[in-house]
């Protein structure tokens, strides 16, 4: 680990918190993203970065298109855990047969969101670990007026604290636990997939 770079410092970069949605074939999916940006407003164009370990980040590849669902601070963390910690690979995150749909043909989530936005994508940029789609929007509705999450009152708030252990070390992101005086260099995070930088040794 690099001992200049804390990379907890960017949990303070004014992040939200989005389910992406996808299709391809009739496979609906989704993931939890926190890098959603707006970039032009003449022509509406977003920027949405997905992990390329997500199935739903191959799904936008092969389709051209996702939405954003903005989640509202009353989402509890289940939604995060059923969207955000199991992949679709191994499971359906779609069984109900009553899914709502925005006018592009995929999932919108209203329940916990409160505005989607469809999104065709024009470019994309490799980041190693991840790929940037830059998006023109497609169509945008607003769906309730409860605030936004963002991911500081994410962590303040919706995430589960650690309980307290003698040793071990914590995964900041999404609060998992590796008990053991060492923490492997090449372990990753079985709930969230995060490395080894974003784990705390508790005290």
């Amino acid at each position: 680990m690099n001992d200049k770079i804390n990379p907890t410092a960017l949990f303070n970069i004014g992040y939200g918190l989005y389910i992406v949605t996808a299709k391809e074939g009739d496979k609906d999916n989704a993931c939890i993203v926190n890098a959603v940006t707006q970039l032009t407003d003449k022509k509406l164009r977003v920027a949405v970065t997905i992990n390329k370990a997500n199935l739903t980040h191959d799904m936008v590849m092969n389709t051209g298109i996702m939405n954003v669902n903005c989640l509202t601070e009353e989402t509890p963390f289940e939604i995060f855990k059923y969207f955000g910690f199991q992949s679709g690979r191994n499971v359906d995150k779609f069984v109900s047969p009553h899914l709502k749909r925005s006018e592009n043909g995929l999932v919108i989530q209203p329940d916990y969101s409160n505005s989607f936005f469809s999104l065709k994508v024009e470019q994309e940029v490799d980041l190693d670990s991840h790929t940037l789609f830059i998006c023109e929007v497609t169509e945008a509705k607003v769906l309730s007026t409860k605030p936004t999450m963002t991911y500081a009152y994410y962590h303040a708030n919706v995430k589960p604290k650690p309980q307290k252990k003698s040793k071990g070390w914590v995964c900041t992101v999404c609060g998992y636990v590796y008990e053991g005086d060492e923490l492997p260099d090449d372990f990753i995070c079985p709930l969230c997939k995060h490395g080894v930088d974003v784990f705390e040794k508790i005290q």
